[in-house]
């Protein structure tokens, strides 16, 4: 973590004012269930942030944060959705044959249909458009065709996040504004650039993790399809760090889990809750240097 911070005016004065914050929700799947307690956290330092910017789970989660939820409410409604296997089913099956049917009306077996799954999923909480938040969202998606980075921060909420967060292989492509869409990972894993100058205090939180094994036991197909995209996503990350890095970086311990480990919400919570008081103490670390 960084944490060294001085506030200054204009004219390079020390300023006795506190701090603003802005937060960049990184993607992750199943991983980014981690940042509740982030949220949590900022709640109970009565911390309200000027700006979030999100990617695929990262943008979900933003999207509750900016929509009022609190750290406890989103535990607590993801434990009762996508953490109970009996509830997942039931609102998976109610999708029917739609979940794998594409905008062109055809079947893709093999894939979901993202924007129909988090329709069935999503809290209510969370509007239809942009305009229905809090708080300033950015929400991060990968343009396919075009090559590049998108932020998608007016409109229709729903495609939005949609995009940010298919996963190739796994969900379909998402059209928004006549563009195709997939991950916002895959070109910004951690997106806090787009924050650096909107707030004093910027934290990213990285919840990409690594592969984790005894060195010895060769991964199996699937382990290895996502285990390289962690890699070539912390790589990305790597190199946003030397060009500039956010205030504070937070790494919840992610490692052990995998990208659709959804149904061990309750074993993700529980094993990244440390991140909670990592935050907190960063953050007295910044007042104290900011009133120093």
């Amino acid at each position: 973590m960084t944490t060294k911070l001085v506030l200054a005016d204009a004219q390079g004065e020390k300023s006795q004012r506190d701090p603003t914050f802005a937060v960049a929700f990184g993607a992750g799947g199943a991983r980014g269930l981690a940042h509740a307690h982030v949220i949590n956290a900022l709640d109970e330092l009565g911390i309200r942030p000027v700006a979030i910017a999100g990617s695929s789970m990262g943008a979900i989660m933003g999207a509750g944060m900016s929509a009022g939820m609190t750290g406890s409410e989103i535990r607590a409604y993801t434990l009762e959705t996508v953490g109970n296997r009996g509830a997942l089913a039931n609102r998976l099956w109610s999708l029917g044959p739609s979940s794998m049917r594409g905008t062109d009306g055809g079947f893709r077996f093999g894939q979901f249909n993202i924007e129909h799954v988090l329709k069935a999923l999503l809290p209510q909480a969370i509007p239809a458009d942009f305009q229905g938040l809090g708080i300033p969202l950015k929400v991060i998606a990968t343009d396919y065709y075009g090559r590049s980075e998108v932020v998608l921060e007016e409109g229709s909420l729903g495609p939005a996040l949609a995009a940010s967060a298919a996963i190739p292989g796994i969900f379909m492509p998402v059209t928004v504004n006549g563009r195709i869409m997939v991950d916002g990972g895959i070109f910004n894993p951690v997106p806090y650039d787009h924050l650096m100058d909107m707030a004093d205090v910027v934290i990213g939180v990285d919840v990409v993790g690594a592969p984790e094994g005894d060195g010895l036991s060769p991964p199996s197909r699937m382990e290895s399809i996502f285990g390289a995209n962690q890699l070539m996503m912390q790589s990305t990350i790597s190199f946003q760090l030397k060009l500039q890095p956010p205030h504070v970086l937070l790494r919840p311990p992610v490692n052990h889990f995998r990208v659709m480990d959804f149904l061990k919400a309750k074993d993700i919570f529980d094993y990244t809750l440390p991140v909670k008081e990592d935050l907190k103490r960063a953050v007295d670390a910044i007042h104290l240097a900011a009133r120093a």
